[in-house]
């Protein structure tokens, strides 16, 4: 180990040399020599600050938040310890200490604009979208090229109904490098000049069921006297095939041909004008082949219970997913009689037991893409799940659907509402706080009961044609 600065000159130097290797991601070179620099300067505010942003970075942080704070007893004013001390408690799960901290920071420097973008997301967390939509709207006023902001600003004004002006706010998700959208297409974006007799690529970005939703806007191009080549995750190719207005699909990776332009399927509703009154709504859009529907009908044909499609995880693509459950948050379900569950989990999280209680089936590994799903969906009674694309391909397949929403939603579930102009068949069950989903999924055990009586008929006359 090297040995600990002694001068202050040596001490400037090495305090250099941690911030070099933090900046680079070297964090124990990083802080090895924060802590040998406060053996002599134990009020040194900058390694006790940086220290403390280090042990926020890998998980420590309760040592984070001791750290900054005892920066900020000696250094009360400056305000990025403070936006620092927010920034850990808001990686804790603790939002609103965080926008105390970022409040002080901005007592302190008002145009702090990272500092009023780092509260917004701490509002939205704690559910306040109009606070947190001004606090975005700050830090633009301040720095109008930063993306992220942006971005946030746009989910935001999404959220609470703006949509002209979300949609418009929208792709600045194109210019985050950290999400890697941008396909650096030679061909300009479409920026909705006439299109007649132009070809046009759109394609998928994001999760499958972001292009099960946006797909429904595809006719509207075509009706302009496009032509339209489509690009989207190989399982969703089957299904896609033969859609109205879409001359050729393509799974993604395949060699792309002549095109004009090109434009991401998230980026049609501001070009189109779409706004929550105007939105084509209509469903089905989407449909299964008919042979693979039959296939399903023939294999259920001598289950006579009513039969619910039950999702409760997202795919894991980038760490833990705050939609997802386990399916043992599933079990009071069971207790409703008359019901036989059908697993349309994808993913490792298929392999999860059911609850001991549950009348089971498990289809989940012949679901080989979404239109074989989507042909077992037409034939089941109503699908039970979490916001993934199974949600989107019920809804767009006009079955009944339910949809757990978390307390943070996504943006094109608005708010409070229990319906969506997006899917006419859907119903949306809220959670109330952050506080677990015991009371969403009491809520939803009550409706199945009454959904179920409901459809009586239903049942008694498959039984008869059984």
């Amino acid at each position: 180990m090297s040995q600990a600065p002694t001068s202050q000159a040596a001490i400037d130097q090495a305090m250099q040399l941690a911030i070099r290797n933090h900046q680079a991601g070297k964090l124990p070179e990083a802080e090895t020599v924060y802590r040998q620099v406060l053996v002599q300067q134990p009020n040194n505010v900058d390694a006790l600050h940086l220290l403390g942003v280090i042990a926020g970075q890998t998980g420590r942080f309760d040592t984070a938040v001791d750290l900054i704070h005892r920066a900020i007893a000696i250094s009360p004013s400056v305000a990025t310890l403070h936006n620092n001390l927010g920034n850990v408690l808001a990686d804790n799960n603790r939002p609103a200490e965080a926008a105390i901290a970022y409040r002080e920071a901005l007592r302190l420097n008002p145009n702090f604009a990272q500092a009023h973008n780092n509260l917004g997301v701490v509002l939205q967390a704690e559910g306040k979208w109009q606070e947190a939509m001004e606090a975005y709207r700050a830090a633009l006023g301040l720095n109008p090229a930063n993306m992220t902001s942006r971005w946030n600003y746009s989910k935001a004004l999404l959220i609470l109904g703006h949509w002209k002006e979300g949609w418009a706010e929208f792709d600045s998700r194109l210019k985050l490098p950290r999400l890697g959208l941008n396909r650096n297409f030679l061909q300009p974006q479409w920026d909705g000049s006439d299109p007649a007799g132009k070809t046009i690529l759109l394609h998928a970005e994001g999760g499958h069921g972001d292009a099960l939703n946006f797909i429904r806007f595809a006719p509207q191009v075509a009706h302009r006297g496009a032509t339209l080549i489509l690009e989207c995750q190989p399982a969703l190719v089957p299904l896609f095939e033969g859609f109205p207005g879409l001359h050729r699909t393509l799974a993604r990776g395949e060699p792309l041909p002549a095109f004009d332009w090109q434009i991401p399927l998230q980026s049609l509703p501001h070009i189109l004008g779409i706004t929550s009154q105007n939105i084509p709504g209509q469903v089905p859009y989407l449909s299964a082949p008919p042979n693979r529907i039959e296939f399903w009908r023939q294999r259920l044909i001598g289950e006579k219970k009513f039969r619910v499609g039950l999702v409760w995880a997202g795919m894991k693509h980038k760490g833990p997913d705050p939609r997802s459950r386990t399916i043992d948050v599933f079990a009071p379900l069971a207790e409703v009689a008359g019901i036989k569950f059908f697993s349309l989990q994808a993913g490792e999280d298929s392999r999860q037991p059911p609850p001991p209680a549950m009348d089971w089936a498990d289809f989940s590994a012949d679901l080989t893409d979404f239109a074989e799903a989507a042909a077992l969906l037409q034939n089941l009674d109503l699908i039970i799940t979490v916001d993934t694309s199974m949600a989107h391909l019920a809804g767009a397949l006009a079955r009944p659907v339910w949809v757990l929403i978390p307390f943070e939603p996504d943006f094109r579930w608005l708010l409070e509402r229990t319906d969506t102009p997006w899917y006419p068949t859907m119903r949306l069950f809220r959670q109330k706080t952050r506080q677990g989903w015991a009371e969403v999924i009491q809520g939803i055990a009550r409706a199945l009961g009454e959904f179920r009586g409901e459809q009586a008929t239903l049942l008694e006359q498959r039984k008869i044609s059984g």
